[in-house]
């Protein structure tokens, strides 16, 4: 968040500053056109047409029981204000027989990562292996039956954003980037998008929900103010999975604690399971130390000359760190530089999305990290793999094209004006408006990326505004993907079906 910019992206991510060369987002990102010339207007109109969509039947063992349902791949078109189609939008769709069933919309985030996480990792009825130490990009990439999915008491629909998955434009790139790679047109075009599914789908009475995962998280209360308030469809509940509410929070390390006060706690926590003794007791005084004594130190500064010694003291403790490297911090650990240099003396990266995984780091000596997040880059291949095969062979949608998982050519497209002021403001009046809206908001302990104590703070601010449960936080053991871990996925899926019963 406060490293040195130069990739910004995730499957699962917030507008992500990761230290690693920019030439590799650009080597990683080929624009997946059927021909060089595609940047001709006329040439997209020639693409060739999506599938019509395609249902098979399939069963799993969720909650429990064997679930019967159906599973859909299919999609929607974007269109502007002519009628024109100027993109086509990819879902899947889950869905069981029966009346009186919710149905949840769900994104992953980036901006350029499809949905693939949230379904093949957090919620859908398959999943396959990711995101946890020991994982390897070149294990078997077998679906196995998800007994974490919230199938049995949600339908459940997972969007590609356009640029994602298989999602594409229809118009050439500088239209695209104005039409869909930017803050305020992502959020209208994917609403619209949730909007056309539940009338094509005779859904528009069901209860409805929406869950968000990072960037997706950002899109959340947007997506749901936008619908209430535009397009008049109203959400009964909202879940954000480590989302990124607020840019404004961890800018201007220099003066505002607050930055610090984000990352701290989480470093802490994954001390502390590293030594086997995570848990809520042990963080609830840490984030009673990170409100009270580490600001109050971090604003005294030069004014009380013992400050600095007892933060040393104090985040040397936490941290597990070389106190030496924790005074020439200055107490405030950059979160680059602490993955460094909590695993160096075994020759290891930590991840910004869960510091407990680590890998080699290819160049141990040179002063900065010159490769990519060490998570970031092992879940493309399973996630991509599983889900090709899954969409072309298992359900027979058959479409040919490079699926992107996760696209740094649409991230490196986005314009981010517009997202400067984050999320809050939607989120407040979303619950404003309707006072049976609920929120869950869900994060990782070792989270850096999206730290759950900026959640923390942000709710901590909101008027009352009735039922002190209705927008709650909760925490898990792990990181971004904290649903890799079964037993903080079992946790979540309780608390995810408590808030659906609630209405």
């Amino acid at each position: 968040m406060f490293a040195r910019p130069l990739i910004a992206l995730f499957a699962a991510c917030l507008t992500l500053a990761l230290s690693a060369p920019a030439v590799l987002a650009a080597d990683a990102a080929k624009p997946a056109s059927h021909d060089t010339d595609s940047a001709k207007a006329g040439d997209f109109a020639k693409l060739p047409p999506f599938p019509a969509d395609k249902t098979v039947h399939q069963t799993a063992q969720i909650g429990g029981k064997t679930l019967n349902y159906d599973a859909t791949v299919g999609s929607l078109p974007v269109r502007d204000a002519k009628g024109k189609v100027t993109a086509d939008v990819m879902f899947i769709a889950y869905t069981v027989p029966g009346k009186d069933r919710p149905i949840t919309f769900a994104l992953n985030g980036g901006p350029g990562a499809s949905s693939v996480y949230l379904n093949l990792g957090a919620i859908g009825p398959k999943r396959v292996k990711f995101g946890t130490a020991g994982d390897s990009p070149s294990d078997p990439a077998t679906l196995i039956d998800n007994a974490g999915s919230w199938l049995d008491f949600t339908d459940i629909v997972f969007i590609d954003p356009v640029g994602t998955g298989f999602s594409r434009a229809r118009v050439p790139e500088d239209e695209a980037k104005k039409d869909f790679y930017s803050t305020d047109t992502d959020i209208q075009y994917l609403s619209r998008i949730i909007y056309d599914w539940l009338v094509k789908n005779d859904r528009l009475m069901s209860r409805k929900y929406l869950v968000g995962e990072s960037y997706g998280g950002f899109r959340g209360p947007r997506i749901t103010h936008y619908l209430q308030t535009q397009l008049g469809v109203a959400m009964n509940g909202v879940v954000l999975v480590s989302p990124y509410l607020d840019p404004g929070a961890s800018e201007n390390g220099d003066l505002s604690p607050l930055p610090w006060m984000l990352t701290l706690p989480s470093i802490a926590a994954a001390n502390l399971e590293r030594q086997g003794k995570l848990t809520d007791a042990a963080m609830a005084s840490i984030i009673a130390y990170t409100r009270g004594d580490y600001v109050t130190d971090l604003l005294k500064g030069h004014s009380d000359p013992a400050a600095l010694d007892r933060i040393v003291k104090r985040v040397t403790e936490l941290s597990g760190l070389d106190p030496t490297f924790v005074r020439r911090s200055g107490g405030r650990l950059e979160t680059q530089a602490y993955l460094r240099e909590v695993y160096r003396s075994e020759g290891k990266l930590g991840s910004r999305y869960d510091s407990n995984v680590t890998e080699w780091d290819p160049f141990p000596f040179a002063p900065e990290q010159r490769t990519n997040d060490p998570l970031l880059d092992s879940i493309i291949a399973p996630t991509t793999t599983a889900m090709v095969n899954f969409i072309t062979h298992t359900v027979g949608w058959k479409f040919d094209a490079r699926y992107n998982a996760l696209s740094y050519e649409v991230n490196r497209l986005w314009d981010r004006k517009g997202s400067e002021r984050g999320s809050v403001q939607e989120l407040r009046q979303s619950v404003a408006i309707d006072p049976k809206l609920r929120v869950l908001i869900a994060h990782g302990w070792d989270d850096l990326s999206c730290p759950f104590m900026a959640s923390l703070l942000i709710v901590d601010q909101m008027p009352m505004m009735g039922d002190a449960h209705r927008v709650q936080v909760k925490e898990y053991p792990g990181g971004h993907m904290f649903y890799a871990r079964l037993d903080s996925q079992t946790a979540l899926r309780s608390d995810v079906m408590a808030m659906y019963a609630a209405h």
